[in-house]
């Protein structure tokens, strides 16, 4: 009788080095780009307020810290491993706020309105890259 337990799933890819750097390195620049916005939230300067009034926001300091608050504790639950999932699902549905801003505002829609967009592929990208469950769920079959 065959030993059960040695069948590989077809669909399962092995988990290469290269794959788990690039997923790492696309992690990190979404980690960065997140620290870099909320930091500015946190002590904003005057560009911020600005910005925050031409898409329709209240520009309060409360607001604005509370958007840095959200940001920064999404970024960092994405940036721990073991939390990372839930940080990915928290921070799509704060890049979906900001394109639904842009979408209400009528800004460009390849610059403005899908940038979140392409934050959420590279953020979803390095998760799925770097994370074997994430890969066994989404399966990519050629």
């Amino acid at each position: 009788m065959p030993d059960t337990t040695m069948i590989e799933d077809a669909t399962a890819r092995p988990r290469t080095s290269g794959m788990v750097w690039t997923g790492r390195v696309l992690s990190g620049i979404a980690i960065l780009f997140f620290l870099m916005d909320a930091g500015m939230k946190i002590v904003p300067p005057q560009v911020v307020f600005d910005t925050m009034a031409q898409l329709g926001w209240p520009t309060d300091i409360g607001t604005v810290r509370l958007l840095a608050g959200l940001l920064l504790g999404s970024t960092l639950l994405y940036a721990w491993p073991r939390t990372a999932l839930l940080g990915a699902v928290l921070l799509t549905g704060y890049l979906g706020g900001a394109i639904a801003t842009h979408v209400r505002i009528g800004s460009p829609l390849f610059s403005h309105v899908l940038f979140g967009a392409y934050l959420g592929v590279i953020l979803w990208g390095g998760l799925w890259l770097r994370d074997a469950r994430l890969r066994a769920i989404f399966p990519i079959v050629r």
